[in-house]
């Protein structure tokens, strides 16, 4: 597993997430980075906490879980998903990295 950073995610809001299990593309629509420091990573490195957040379709909203996520230029990604509800036409949902 890759070891991601807010960097990583930082320019890529309004970017399309393809889930191609779920056939649905998710949007990143926002990211948030903390002060707090996270966890050590695999080879000591560190980061803060950050969390993404992704926007779909309504219907069908997608269960809370990991999820395989494809990016045109990040390539594969499995995340874990947070379903937080509806705002407005959209389903809302969050991946957090501490």
């Amino acid at each position: 597993m890759q070891w991601l950073t807010h960097a990583d995610f930082a320019d890529r809001v309004g970017e399309a997430f393809e889930l191609p299990d779920a056939g649905l593309v998710l949007t990143l629509a926002e990211t948030a980075e903390s002060s707090e420091p996270g966890g050590p990573g695999p080879e000591g490195q560190s980061r803060h906490q950050f969390s993404l957040y992704f926007t779909g379709p309504l219907d069908p909203a997608i269960e809370q879980g990991i999820v395989r996520l494809v990016h045109a230029d990040l390539g594969e990604q499995h995340l874990f998903l947070v379903p937080l509800g509806p705002r407005g036409d959209a389903m809302r949902y969050e991946a957090a990295f501490a």
